[in-house]
């Protein structure tokens, strides 16, 4: 698996638990799905990313998304 596909996992998972969460506890998780679209957009256009960073140093094989 390549750093650009493990990172589209990992934005689906979290935000899918947020909604989890919002609708189990609080309205606040919401913030959470915001913060990784605003991660998402902000990586889209800077193709900077600490959780690829992170990737790259374990050894996952670079993508085209984030060389």
């Amino acid at each position: 698996m390549s750093t650009d596909r493990f990172f589209m996992v990992f934005a689906g998972v979290v935000v899918l638990l947020s909604v989890l969460l919002t609708w189990l506890s609080s309205p606040w998780w919401l913030l959470l799905a915001v913060f990784i679209g605003v991660h998402l957009i902000q990586a889209a256009f800077t193709g900077f990313c600490p959780l690829v960073m992170v990737l790259k140093a374990m050894g996952l094989k670079p993508g085209e998304i984030f060389p």
